[in-house]
Parts: C-alpha cells; structure tokens; sequence
C-alpha cells in the first residue's frame, strides 16, 4: 500500500493494495502488522459503519476530551471525505483538507485526533462508509462545527448545496463560536509528527 501525507501534512491518504481477477478483486481493508510498518496507529478500538442516502452530509465532529483518530473508507457509493484542524496553537489551525472517497478508487483516508470530520454523499447512490476509531464514542464530549462555517470556506462539491442534515449539524457551530466556549477546542500537542512511509 502507499501511504502520503495530504495538503494537511498529518492528515493521510493511503491507497491500498487491490488485487484483480476473472472473479473481481480482492483487498484488505486493515492489516495491523502493515500498518504499524507504516507508521500509522494500531490502537484501533471502534468500529463504525454508517449507511447514507444521496444529498447526505455528515458533520463536521470531533471530540474533546477522548479525541478520536479515524480511518475511513468507503465500502459502496462515493463521498467527499473532510478534516479540519481544530487544534488550539496548531501551525494548520482552521485549516481544512478534503478527498474524494469510493469504492471504486479503494481510497482511505486517516484523520488524527484533534480534527473534525465529515462528509457528504455523491451522486446519486447511497454510500457505506467504514471507519475505524483510536477512542470510542462518548456522547458527552462530542462536538460539531459547521459544515458551511464561512470562515473555513470549505470548498464542498459544487451538487453539495443544500445537503440533508440532522438537527444537530444543523445547529452546529462554527469555530470562532467554538474559540468562546472554554473547553470546547483540543490543544495542539508539538511532539514530533511521526514518520510514515509505504508498505
């Protein structure tokens, strides 16, 4: 698998290994062993599968405390898939990265702890999408920013216009709301960005 960093160095963009036959193909989803080669986490304790219907968006969410690492991959449909650095003192703060995910082009994308994430279904097919979590889910530290926060300035697809939304997201705030309410934003942590490489 090959494994590079995205426009925000930490944030991660794996391809991995597809093997083709007369029968259609074969990959693996997580291996810990080449993983941990590669220098991503292995301390996976969560496992996640969301279904979602055509105009969907999801997010932006994150946690804090108990910040959650995320791989995600996409099983059936195809998303755009983003992260946003909501890190206080973070040399990207505010800064977001966006990928398109498919089950077609076997995409993963890993998203560190400290930043939100969400995505929004494309076409006209559902999407399945898999993602695995370093920490799990805690209702009482969850957090949701804005998907359309113009600060951020986002730039979703252009069919990404008036997405269906829960009233969560809906209510969701953006980050300079977030910057007034104590607690709310992780705290960057400079210990050195690890090392990754392909496997």
């Amino acid at each position: 698998m090959n494994v590079e960093p995205t426009a925000l160095p930490e944030v991660l963009r794996i391809t991995p290994r597809v093997f083709y036959d007369d029968r259609g193909r074969f990959q693996e989803l997580w291996n810990h062993e080449r993983y941990a080669q590669a220098g991503l986490p292995v301390c996976f304790v969560q496992d996640n599968l969301s279904w979602s219907r055509p105009g969907v968006l999801r997010g932006l969410h994150f946690q804090n405390p108990a910040a959650q690492g995320k791989l995600v991959m996409v099983l059936s449909g195809a998303i755009f898939d983003v992260a946003v650095d909501v890190r206080i003192g973070s040399p990207t703060y505010g800064q977001w990265v966006g990928e398109h995910l498919s089950s077609e082009n076997s995409l993963q994308l890993f998203i560190p702890q400290g930043f939100a994430h969400g995505f929004a279904v494309l076409g006209d097919q559902p999407a399945l999408v898999a993602y695995k979590c370093t920490h799990p889910y805690r209702p009482d530290c969850e957090r949701a920013l804005v998907w359309n926060d113009a600060d951020l300035a986002i730039a979703w697809p252009d069919e990404v216009v008036e997405p269906i939304l829960n009233p969560k997201d809906r209510a969701a705030s953006t980050l300079r709301q977030l910057e007034r309410s104590p607690g709310a934003l992780p705290q960057y942590d400079a210990s050195p960005v690890r090392q990754v490489r392909s496997a």
